[in-house]
């Protein structure tokens, strides 16, 4: 039944999409079928990515229905990045998270309704203080955590990603990244180089974004996905170019992230040049 639910969630966002043979499309395409995949780890990856696109429709709705996911990773991370999105209109479906049988969904839905300074959060993490609410699932057996795969991020890691994804210029509407961060930091093959890759990801410094733009063709697949990953949160629709090309990744940790970034910077102002008044330009003509 759940399956069935997050189905029609993202059929109904899909069918708002654009005319097919769009960047647009193309990107979104990948991302609705990773997230109806029987693989958990695939639609954990997509959800992951969506808190790179922004507080956008479809999208919010389709991120929403992950919450019906009968994985408890997808779910997991299906809160991260809501609220990564920051967005007041994500309160009703965290809401109904709070009222998950998995206490663990249910903490990290109270800690999300608290970071949108909605008054549900704080109590619920009240109640958890006092010890009336369990944060964890002491009932549970280690085998069967580990059989439901549990996401655990060491607070090393989410410190960095929090401390990461405050180094980007925040635009209105555009998600911090930090639940597609989480998700490469967390993986267990990710490599230094992808680690430095995050870590220089918004220093203005032009050999960094030329290093990142080589990144994206490294035969290791955490560093092609940081490249994405980084490169989107820079926020310049020039960068869209780069990533097409990643939209036919054999990982899909990297193709959804870059199909993020593409919708991401899709959603982006297109920079109009100023004309030059006549007097200024008849000057620069004079100074030639």
């Amino acid at each position: 039944m759940k399956n069935l639910i997050v189905l029609i969630f993202v059929s109904s966002a899909f069918a708002q999409t654009p005319a097919p043979g769009s960047v647009t499309q193309q990107s979104w395409s990948l991302i609705t079928e990773a997230l109806g995949d029987k693989n958990p780890d695939t639609r954990v990856q997509a959800v992951q990515s969506m808190g790179l696109i922004g507080a956008h429709e479809p999208y919010i709705k389709a991120l929403e229905g992950m919450l019906d996911d009968k994985d408890v990773e997808v779910r997991l991370a299906t809160v991260t990045s809501l609220v990564d999105l920051k967005n007041k209109g994500t309160v009703a479906a965290l809401k109904k998270a709070l009222n998950e049988d998995i206490p663990e969904v249910s903490f990290a839905a109270a800690k999300a309704l608290w970071v949108l300074k909605d008054p549900d959060g704080q109590d619920a993490l009240i109640s958890v203080l006092s010890g009336e609410t369990k944060a964890s699932s002491g009932f549970i057996t280690k085998q069967k955590r580990e059989a439901l795969r549990m996401l655990h991020t060491p607070r090393p890691l989410m410190m960095f990603a929090i401390k990461a994804g405050a180094g980007f210029a925040p635009v209105p509407g555009l998600g911090a990244g930090i639940s597609s961060l989480q998700g490469i930091l967390s993986d267990p093959s990710m490599s230094g180089r992808a680690a430095t890759a995050l870590l220089l990801s918004s220093e203005k410094d032009p050999r960094v974004l030329a290093a990142l733009i080589d990144a994206l063709q490294d035969k290791e697949t955490s560093v092609r996905a940081a490249a994405c990953h980084a490169l989107a949160l820079r926020n310049d629709r020039k960068l869209e170019k780069e990533l097409i090309p990643l939209l036919d990744d054999k990982k899909a940790s990297v193709r959804l992230r870059a199909a993020a970034g593409c919708l991401r910077l899709e959603s982006l102002p297109v920079p109009v040049k100023r004309a030059v008044a006549p007097k200024a330009a008849a000057k620069a003509d004079a100074k030639k």
